[in-house]
């Protein structure tokens, strides 16, 4: 069987970079209102997915379209010209998810192979069947799927790729079938503009319709009113697990809204926890170690390896989100010589490396700063705040827009970040 393919999410140009950069096999994102993530949508133009394709194959990488809404009536000839338009990019998939937009995508684009999404709530064998007999060469499986299952679907189907979800947010609804967003705020969950209504904080009450009577219900303080918010998946300890099943083809992150950061921090540690398997290593706490720096709502690893009646830890009653051990200081731009402060910054602080996939970096010391390893972990402490116009700083803030030198060149998209207080919690 082939190795396993890492798949990341690419909401813009720069964390399609990014992601590939620090490791992620296949990268997935859309342009327009017709990718389930609208907002993520909006901030790739067709140009800059054009560009993101051609990054992505020079390195010998994947990207896959997402054309995964549900459309109405009204937009079938806009959808026809849309698949058309994102056909010519040449991309290595299109993702959708419903039965008329994969026969339309087959009929319209059948050189390019398409993935059926996990919208499309695929749990068993017929239904796998079906999809598969209809064109499609992969399917994102339901998130509620078991292992077992996946397996089931594989040994009838033996050339029907698989790909499943290891990490990310969770919907607390089954597969997304969630009616809040629309309720509250008229922004459909289905068609991409969900507003996250299950993170918020709810009051509860007790009514008596027959006296009318409403009580509010009073909580004990720090118990919290999070009451539909699900933890977020996380699995890297079990990659070497899903891999050894032997019918799964793609591990795949959630994320698309999510943060630079995000995108380099889940790109390396499920690349390293794969990378770890084929080499007969197992080292759970690098893993953690960097998925834990990331905001999070707590972690649970769900339903493909435990059955869902099994778990009781899957919500997060007591927060809607909480900061994780390290914060970004910093990001190293294209030219490598140069980076974009992104919270404060005094000279000698003393902040971590996080570097892409096979990063070269050497040991230095010079009028500008340190560059060293430090048990296992590279390291930069500046003596000098110099930006790109030769001011010297004092100190720098993420609100100050000049470019800040580095001892050495480093490549881009490097993090500088340092330890925080973790179990802080964020408003959102």
């Amino acid at each position: 069987m082939q190795k396993v393919e890492l798949l990341s999410p690419a909401g813009n140009l720069q964390k399609l970079r990014i992601a590939i950069d620090y490791g992620a096999d296949a990268v997935y994102g859309g342009v327009s209102h017709f990718s389930l993530r609208i907002r993520s949508g909006k901030e790739f133009t067709f140009e800059d997915f054009k560009e993101g394709i051609e990054y992505a194959h020079v390195r010998g990488k994947k990207v896959y379209a997402t054309i995964n809404g549900f459309p109405f009536n009204s937009q079938l000839s806009l959808l026809k010209k849309h698949i058309l338009k994102m056909a010519e990019l040449s991309p290595d998939a299109i993702i959708v998810a419903t039965p008329g937009v994969l026969k339309l995508c087959h009929e319209l684009a059948p050189q390019i192979p398409l993935h059926l999404s996990t919208q499309a709530n695929v749990l068993n064998v017929l239904d796998a069947k079906v999809y598969y007999d209809m064109g499609a060469r992969r399917i994102i499986a339901a998130r509620e799927i078991s292992l077992k299952d996946l397996c089931e679907i594989k040994k009838e189907l033996p050339d029907l790729e698989l790909e499943v979800f290891v990490h990310g947010s969770m919907c607390f609804a089954y597969s997304g079938r969630c009616l809040i967003s629309t309720l509250q705020s008229g922004r459909v969950p289905n068609r991409g503009s969900c507003a996250n209504d299950c993170r918020f904080a709810y009051e509860l009450y007790a009514a008596n319709p027959e006296t009318g009577t409403l009580f509010r219900l009073e909580e004990d303080p720090g118990i919290g009113t999070y009451i539909m918010n699900s933890k977020d998946l996380n699995l890297s300890l079990h990659v070497k697990e899903i891999i050894e099943a032997g019918c799964v083809n793609s591990l795949k992150i959630e994320g698309r809204t999510k943060t630079d950061y995000y995108a380099a921090v889940t790109a390396k540690a499920y690349k390293m926890a794969i990378d770890d398997y084929y080499d007969n290593l197992y080292r759970p706490d690098a893993y953690e170690y960097e998925l834990q720096s990331l905001q999070n709502r707590g972690y649970t690893d769900a339903y493909l390896v435990s059955r869902p009646f099994e778990k009781h830890d899957t919500q997060s009653l007591d927060f809607t989100m909480q900061m994780g051990t390290h914060q970004v200081s910093g990001m190293v731009m294209q030219n490598g010589e140069y980076f974009m402060c992104k919270y404060k910054i005094l000279p000698n602080d003393e902040l971590e490396l996080l570097l892409p996939d096979s990063a070269d970096v050497r040991e230095i010391e010079n009028d500008i700063g340190v560059v060293y390893e430090k048990e296992g972990r590279w390291f930069v402490r500046l003596k000098k705040l110099i930006a790109e116009n030769k001011k010297e700083w004092a100190e720098v803030h993420s609100g100050n827009l000049n470019p800040i030198k580095l001892p050495i060149p480093m490549p881009a998209y490097t993090f500088l970040r340092v330890p925080v207080k973790a179990g802080v919690f964020v408003k959102q």
